[in-house]
């Protein structure tokens, strides 16, 4: 059976929900081992998710750093050749 990638489309709420799951444990008096474990595998399901795209966000914040970086760099080259002139 192949692996399923987890793929988060919100990352806050994926965030929110993991926060909410967390509460749960933290409020109860005594766990539910089946409804703690439902909630284990769903955690452990948004975590994965959030880390990919955690790395997707890092991947285009560096894009746009190299883009702009492109930019600043073209710009003081052209102010280099107009001070020439």
């Amino acid at each position: 059976m192949p692996k399923e990638k987890p793929i988060s489309e919100n990352l806050t709420q994926d965030l929110k929900r993991l926060s909410e799951i967390a509460d749960w444990f933290d409020n109860q008096e005594e766990i539910d081992v089946e409804e703690g474990f439902k909630k284990v595998k769903e955690a452990v399901k948004l975590i994965k998710a959030s880390r990919e795209r955690l790395k997707v966000i890092e991947n285009e914040f560096e894009e746009i750093k190299k883009e702009v970086d492109f930019e600043e760099a073209d710009e003081k080259e052209s102010d280099k050749e107009y001070e020439k002139d």
